[in-house]
């Protein structure tokens, strides 16, 4: 499989991301880089793909290289001459997280879409979580997360029997949903 193949593949699994952290100056939700990095690295790396996101030449860039042909597709954006080391930084992780969900294509859910279509909080039932969390099976290290271990230990004691009362407290990779099925069957 080349690079694109494989990129094609991890996209079909990663599926749309929803903005998960509010910037309250300006009242916008955007990608936290922590949580997209979880999201989409254990996906990528199952097809064989590396995440690099190295600053060269006062550029930001993402790089992912497919480990079996050493292929690699490259997005990078050039730094701004901010002085302040703190105003750099942020700028820094504001691009890495653009550079990654530009390299992607990662569709973004439409915040003013979702708002106009959402349910009146009046009548949202109480247990209903107001942002949902990823459900990963593994974190960076490749260890099973706390969150996938409980869903686990539910399934097996009977308390969770059916894949939507996971979807009420997660949101789901396409991939992590048929394990799931899979494991409720």
């Amino acid at each position: 499989m080349n690079l694109y193949t494989k990129l094609l593949e991890a996209k079909k699994e990663i599926g749309s991301i929803s903005k998960d952290s509010t910037n309250p100056f300006f009242k916008s939700k955007y990608f936290d880089i922590n949580s997209l990095l979880e999201h989409v690295e254990p996906v990528l790396q199952k097809h064989g793909l590396l995440v690099l996101q190295p600053i060269r030449n006062g550029k930001v860039m993402t790089i992912i290289i497919d480990t079996e042909s050493s292929e690699s597709e490259t997005s990078e954006i050039e730094l701004s001459n901010i002085a302040d080391a703190q105003k750099k930084g942020s700028e820094i992780t504001y691009y890495r997280r653009y550079t990654l969900q530009s390299l992607l294509g990662l569709q973004a859910d439409d915040d003013d879409g979702n708002m106009a279509s959402r349910p009146n909080p009046a009548t949202t039932p109480p247990y209903a979580p107001a942002t949902k969390k990823w459900l990963n099976r593994t974190n960076k290290a490749g260890d099973e997360t706390r969150e996938w271990s409980n869903v686990m230990d539910k399934i097996g004691t009977g308390t969770i029997t059916d894949i939507n009362q996971i979807k009420k407290a997660y949101k789901l990779s396409i991939e992590n949903e048929n394990l799931l099925l899979a494991k409720l069957s």
